[in-house]
């Protein structure tokens, strides 16, 4: 994958007078040229809003617009652009399905079931809805390296469980959760899931239709796409039946004195001007990855994710979070007692870049019975030699701290 490495400008500098490791994709993923060039040409070729004018740019813009939504759909092998609605992100995303379509299915004593690895992002809006409808929140029980079997799942659900909301890939432990099997399990008892997607589409190949779920969240961001662009894939009838939260132009079809009607799907959800550059700039990366093949980045960040656990687990000190097997993506530890926030700043005076903190999952922590990690995250453009170097700062951090190791 050595070859990629070039298309990605930032890369090719110095911080702090070495060479970039840039090992934080998990929070956001860098840009190739491909996508910057893609937004770059909209702004200065065909910048003009969409769907209204019938001049030629109105129309250069929608096309660009439309087309990525096509993209998309075919990305994820939805069945329909009906079935694409674009977003600010994952978390506006789920936040949609829980405001527009959590709160007219659920019923007091239902339930909710989320994992206690759950981002911020879809753990809050269903306090919220719980709050709101009087069901229950409940969690998943996971084993003792955080994954979650269905055996699991088997004991969790109840013929009260309503809604699965789940990550399809930890943020933090790397796990990947078996989508698939927990769909159908829960259509068997009448109830609905929701999939976080933020971490696993810009890592492995989705099929919405293959996986079976009803709804499907990811950002661009974080699959060489722009910031401020996502998507909600959502099955067709479950969409219509939804109601719009953000309400103005765009979305509607009529407009009387007192009362208004919606566009069909998928612009009844999009209301006000839409994110155009991040969506032609999305578009650009879906192209991009399509061009390298989803299974090839795939087998790359699982065998670079198992390379990292072996080579750190050899640093006296260290503690490895989530399983040694099947994870993808990233490696989350702590070294000793040394503060995770320590840690990252020393990496980042070698020029290595991780993130450090909670990561928006602080039930998680609490879980580990720790209060921060440190999370280095590969993609694409990574390869041995950037975890290498992630050790060899690793070990320079021990020696910095020495007195904490005795």
């Amino acid at each position: 994958m050595n070859e990629f490495r070039k298309d990605f400008p930032i890369l090719d500098q110095e911080v702090n007078g070495h060479p970039l490791v840039y090992l934080d994709s998990a929070a956001t993923s860098q840009k190739p040229f491909q996508v910057i060039e893609a937004v770059e040409a909209y702004y200065k070729k065909d910048n003009s809003n969409v769907h209204r004018g019938v001049h030629t740019l109105g129309s250069r813009a929608t096309d660009a617009y439309e087309g990525a939504r096509e993209k998309v759909r075919r990305f994820i092998n939805a069945d329909s652009t009906k079935e694409i609605v674009f977003t600010r992100g994952t978390t506006t995303s789920l936040n949609l399905v829980a405001r527009s379509f959590a709160t007219s299915v659920l019923n007091p004593e239902d339930e909710i079931l989320i994992t206690p690895a759950e981002h911020h992002s879809n753990l809050i809006p269903w306090q919220q809805v719980a709050k709101w409808t009087g069901a229950r929140l409940k969690y998943f029980p996971l084993k003792e390296d955080g994954s979650l079997t269905m055996d699991l799942v088997r004991q969790a659900v109840t013929d009260k469980t309503r809604i699965i909301a789940i990550q399809q890939v930890s943020n933090v432990l790397g796990t990947v959760h078996p989508i698939k099997k927990i769909a159908e399990y829960i259509h068997q008892k009448g109830g609905y899931i929701v999939v976080d997607g933020a971490q696993s589409i810009p890592h492995i190949k989705v099929d919405v239709k293959d996986l079976d779920v009803d709804f499907f969240a990811f950002s661009g961001h974080k699959m060489c796409g722009p910031t401020g662009i996502g998507v909600l894939y959502g099955r067709e009838h479950l969409l219509n039946e939804m109601e719009p939260i953000e309400y103005g132009g765009e979305m509607i079809d009529h407009v009387g004195d007192y009362e208004s009607t919606w566009k069909e799907l998928p612009w009844k959800f999009e209301g006000g001007t839409p994110i155009i550059a991040g969506a032609v700039g999305l578009g650009a990366a879906i192209d991009y990855l399509e061009s390298i093949g989803m299974d090839r980045i795939e087998e790359h960040d699982r065998k670079l994710a198992a390379y990292a656990y072996d080579k750190l687990q050899q640093i006296d000190g260290i503690t490895i979070y989530g399983p040694k097997e099947g994870r993808i993506g990233l490696v989350t530890f702590n070294l000793g007692e040394v503060h995770p926030h320590d840690v990252a700043t020393v990496l980042d005076a070698e020029g290595i870049a991780v993130r450090a903190g909670h990561h928006c999952c602080q039930p998680l922590m609490r879980w580990l019975k720790v209060p921060a990690t440190a999370r280095a995250s590969f993609y694409l453009y990574n390869d041995e030699s950037d975890i290498d170097r992630l050790a060899e700062g690793l070990i320079k951090t021990k020696e910095y701290f020495g007195h904490v190791f005795g």
